[in-house]
């Protein structure tokens, strides 16, 4: 019983969270952007260096771990 009761829960919650959400709040509105995008940063590109260069690194020690060799004799 307990059960059922639990799942009866979900599914109502489910059906009805999206409705909700759609009824809330319309005086929201986007603000246009001002100013360039920080994509052309240096911190930007230097972040973009270091997970180049970490994912290399990663891929590589994945790659060239041999460690098959039995442990016992």
């Amino acid at each position: 019983m307990l059960r059922n009761l639990a799942m009866i829960t979900a599914a109502a919650t489910l059906t009805v969270a999206p409705v909700a959400a759609q009824a809330a709040s319309p005086a929201r509105a986007s603000a246009p952007a001002a100013g360039e995008s920080d994509l052309r940063s240096g911190d930007a590109w230097r972040a973009l260096i270091i997970v180049l260069i970490g994912a290399i690194g990663m891929g590589f020690l994945l790659l060239t771990d041999n460690d098959d060799a039995p442990v016992s004799p």
